[in-house]
């Protein structure tokens, strides 16, 4: 923040040399030195500004570190307790893993006869997809029947219709 008090008073020494060199008319010399105020005014306003967030962030930073150092020492007395529950829950653990002992004979069986009604329903679906194999080629074979028969009959009605005719 020096350092910008002492670019600002450099400005203002460069502004008054000007000034004093007569490079700057009369009329002119009111309304830059004016402007150069309000710019020197703005710029003072924009530092305190910056001066401001640079507060309020430090600020936060520092209610963040409250936040974190809290949340640690909460930690902290949260992983005491648990290690001091580990004896209550070794007998749940024990219990529970009784428990899934049991399904898992439980399961066996179970296990077994699903694998069995498996087997036996991809030998019912084999049986099946045979049966429906061998009715498509018989029905192939009865529409085979079918259009020679049919073949047959037309040459036979043919040649009776010739016979008509030529009775005629």
């Amino acid at each position: 923040m020096a350092t910008q008090k002492q670019s600002l008073d450099q400005q203002q020494s460069q502004i008054q040399r000007v000034k004093n060199s007569g490079l700057i008319s009369p009329g002119k010399d009111d309304k830059e030195e004016e402007m150069s105020r309000s710019a020197l005014a703005l710029f003072r306003a924009k530092e305190e500004e910056i001066e401001k967030k640079k507060l309020e962030v430090r600020d936060k930073v520092c209610a963040q570190l409250g936040k974190a150092e809290e949340a640690t020492r909460r930690l902290a007395e949260i992983r005491e307790e648990l290690e001091a529950l580990t004896d209550p829950m070794r007998k749940d653990v024990s219990v529970v893993r009784k428990r899934i002992d049991t399904v898992n004979k439980e399961l066996r069986p179970l296990g077994q006869s699903c694998q069995k009604k498996e087997r036996e329903y991809r030998e019912a679906l084999e049986a099946f997809n045979e049966k429906n194999k061998e009715k498509a080629q018989l029905v192939s074979k009865l529409m085979e029947l079918v259009s020679e028969s049919e073949k047959l009959r037309m040459k036979k009605l043919e040649e009776l219709s010739r016979n008509v005719e030529l009775l005629k």
